[in-house]
């Protein structure tokens, strides 16, 4: 009788016998190991709450732990330079932070804030950087 192979097999996925449970060998691989940072972890959970195949492909085939740093780094290169042309076109100054500092911090709350809003919808809740990498 011949049997089916299943997703994880097709992918290149092999098994181990223990008892009588058959588990995945899987490996987190040579990569290099740092620390996923907030955008990233917004990415893991947008992807496998919203795209539970695309999330089970990237982690099959090795591809989710690169993607989610690509994705942090990106967004906060994105968050740095949103931020730096938000406060030059709205005047938020050193000048403004050594004359008001309440002031400064309120404006750039907000900027930060809406910089934070646009890097998430571009690049952390999108379909596209998931096709990009599958």
């Amino acid at each position: 009788m011949k049997t089916q192979k299943s997703f994880f097999e097709q992918k290149g996925g092999t098994y181990t016998q223990n008892g009588d449970v058959l588990l995945p060998d899987l490996s987190i691989g040579e990569a290099e190991q740092r620390p996923i940072g907030k955008y990233g972890r917004m990415r893991k959970r947008y992807l496998k709450e919203q795209h539970p195949v695309i999330f089970s492909e990237l982690l099959l085939e090795g591809k989710l732990y690169p993607h989610l740093l690509e994705i942090d780094d990106a967004c906060g290169g994105r968050m740095e330079l949103l931020i730096l042309q938000m406060a030059k076109q709205e005047n938020v100054t050193e000048a403004l932070k050594a004359s008001d500092q309440m002031e400064w911090v309120r404006r750039m709350n907000i900027i930060r804030s809406r910089a934070e809003e646009i890097v998430l919808h571009e690049l952390v809740y999108t379909e596209e950087a998931e096709d990009a990498d599958t």
